[in-house]
């Protein structure tokens, strides 16, 4: 196990690198200027606009600026924001708390629901609970976090009154603030609770037609012994890596939610970013999400050898 974490660890590392240089190269290369601002005004003559882009450096050639920003990178500078004019890990860490509070609780509200109904629907397979169930997982996988957001703010915000649709981070108060969390997080927390459901019944339905689990059955165990003990162990091993991968998918998914709702969390920062061309808030946010991705991608393999035993890496 730790010579194949070493491994991995250098494989990943290669691959954040690869990463990082393919996003920054197309952020230099996209139409837009993080100067525009200064573009129409009469005021700012072109030798300052010039003098300016030669002190930011975004004259020099883009190995040059992409060399610059992995180096302050490597060294813990995430460098300035060019339209906030903070550092950016300043800007970026100070909208983080909200989207972890949004995105953790939807997250764990998906675990909690697509375990027992994805079980519950194997277990009672063709049923009408499952075909129920199966039915709503489709319809949450489909249907995307913007349509179902609107339609919440349209139905509990417009018609009902019931929640406020913009959110809000002066609110103090713990049930103003749980109003205002209920529809991103609910928007959230369904889609991904679609998913994994699927996965779940999926898995648990060929577990539990496994000859360990007919003998199981034939020692007279309780069917909750059966499954609990011998079906939900082994079936759990195939959805870790759904749900692994599905920590960096809910901050993807807060970057439209975040939209919909106005929520001042890091989705929005990136978003604004992109408009206004700030490369290294951009460039902070999005190799974070790429960062995710190949942590839990270790994260699962490692969960893998935890819950089956008889998986060895070499």
């Amino acid at each position: 196990m730790g010579r194949y974490l070493i491994r991995r660890g250098i494989i990943s590392v290669f691959t954040l690198i690869a990463i990082s240089m393919v996003i920054y190269s197309i952020l230099a290369l996209a139409p837009g200027d993080p100067l525009s601002g200064f573009a129409n005004n009469p005021n700012v003559p072109p030798e300052l606009r010039a003098r300016i882009r030669h002190t930011m450096g975004l004259d020099d050639p883009i190995p040059v600026q992409y060399a610059r920003w992995a180096s302050a990178y490597a060294r813990g500078d995430w460098l300035q924001s060019y339209s906030a004019k903070i550092p950016v890990r300043d800007y970026v860490m100070g909208r983080l708390p909200v989207t972890l509070k949004i995105s953790g609780t939807a997250f764990l509200l998906s675990v909690l629901i697509a375990i027992p109904i994805g079980v519950l629907s194997s277990i009672k397979q063709y049923s009408i609970f499952d075909q129920v169930a199966t039915t709503f997982a489709f319809l949450g996988f489909s249907v995307p976090t913007f349509f179902s957001g609107i339609l919440l703010i349209l139905i509990f915000s417009v018609y009902l009154g019931w929640l406020p649709f913009v959110y809000d981070s002066q609110v103090t108060g713990f049930w103003p603030n749980v109003k205002q969390s209920i529809m991103p997080i609910t928007v959230l927390g369904l889609a991904g609770a679609a998913q994994l459901t699927r996965f779940v019944r999926a898995s648990m339905l060929e577990t539990i037609s496994q000859d360990y689990v007919r003998t199981a059955r034939a020692k007279g165990l309780r069917e909750q012994s059966v499954v609990v003990l011998h079906a939900m162990r082994n079936a759990l091993i195939p959805v870790v890596t759904v749900m692994a991968l599905q920590v960096p998918e809910v901050f993807g998914g807060a970057i439209v939610t975040e939209q919909i709702f106005r929520i001042p969390g890091i989705g929005r920062a990136l978003i604004d970013g992109i408009y206004s061309k700030d490369v290294p808030v951009v460039m902070a946010i999005t190799f974070g999400i790429a960062v995710l991705v190949v942590l839990f991608n270790v994260i699962a393999d490692i969960l893998y050898a935890i819950l089956d035993p008889r998986i060895r890496y070499s």
